[in-house]
């Protein structure tokens, strides 16, 4: 793996874990709130879920490949 690539994957990593943090922010404030929309909520949640799995994908790309 090329250094840019690797610079670019770190890059990613912290705007995706960036936004993942300000939804669960979100997601907290708007559990508290009894007038909420559930289906903004669950959208919130499913794109929660979705950066997770793509910041997992990325964090793997970052590990190098042993020969055993």
């Amino acid at each position: 793996m090329k250094s840019d690539d690797i610079s670019e994957i770190t890059r990613l990593l912290g705007e995706l874990r960036e936004e993942h943090r300000d939804l669960d922010l979100a997601i907290n404030r708007m559990a508290d709130d009894s007038w909420q929309d559930q289906l903004h909520m669950r959208r919130l949640k499913k794109r929660k879920l979705k950066l997770k799995d793509w910041i997992a994908r990325l964090e793997s790309r970052l590990i190098p490949d042993l020969d055993a």
